[in-house]
């Protein structure tokens, strides 16, 4: 049977951690015993306990597992972002699509699908999702780094900005250093939308769609280029 038929199978309840090893290990060899433990001692993950101490993984405890390991794997995200991302889940909010870390990839990934929900916080909750004091946000907002929607609420892209914003505040980065990426951001969009203004002037009814989809597919090379440039630059100035 191919690794495929074989995760296709339905689960049976109640796996022991050997059994979740076997099921996993196809899609990621790397994977050891050891670390589910690792996992579960970080609290990403969290199986039942028998009567007698052994563990068992339910069904959502083995695609939570696949979650992780995808998102370190594909995405090099660190645990503490998964881990939010998992809190999020857990919130019923859908984070949306990770991006490739630039010092460990050199290719960004691909713009994902928008969430199937959307997210509606106000700014308190954003604040507090973001751990945001009011000043740094403030300052965010006057940066352009995060925006509220036209009708008054934040969204995905505003909580992933907020998040974002806050890991670089915690290396000593402040806002106003970051105003030039604005900036940059805007000047790009102006370049994709030119590229794809022809199709969105179409009049049959499919055509804002297409221009939405190319326009996604040319700012994903966009940010290919701007990665490689970057890493460039590192190379120029510290070797890396």
């Amino acid at each position: 049977m191919t690794a495929a038929g074989a995760s296709a199978r339905p689960l049976p309840s109640g796996l022991s951690i050997g059994a979740v090893l076997t099921r996993l290990r196809a899609e990621f060899p790397d994977l050891s015993i050891s670390k589910i433990r690792f996992l579960e001692a970080e609290e990403l993950v969290t199986p039942e306990r028998t009567p007698s101490g052994y563990r068992q993984f339910s069904v959502a405890d083995v695609e939570r597992l696949r979650f992780i390991l995808t998102a370190q794997r594909d995405h090099y995200l660190p645990l503490k972002v998964i881990k939010e991302q998992l809190d999020a889940i857990d919130r019923g909010l859908e984070p949306a699509t990770p991006s490739a870390r630039l010092p460990r990839s050199l290719v960004v990934a691909d713009a994902g699908p928008p969430p199937a929900r959307e997210i509606r916080m106000t700014r308190e909750e954003l604040r507090r999702e973001a751990d945001l004091t009011e000043d740094e946000l403030a300052q965010a907002e006057s940066f352009g780094l995060v925006e509220q929607s036209t009708r008054g609420f934040y969204g995905v892209d505003a909580v992933l900005a907020a998040r974002t914003l806050a890991e670089l505040l915690a290396l000593g980065v402040e806002p106003r250093h970051l105003r030039s990426m604005r900036t940059t951001a805007d000047r790009e969009a102006a370049m994709v939308a030119q590229l794809v203004a022809a199709t969105a002037r179409k009049r049959d009814p499919d055509a804002r769609q297409r221009a939405s989809a190319d326009a996604a597919a040319h700012a994903a090379t966009l940010m290919r280029l701007h990665a490689l440039l970057v890493k460039s630059a590192l190379t120029r100035e510290i070797g890396a």
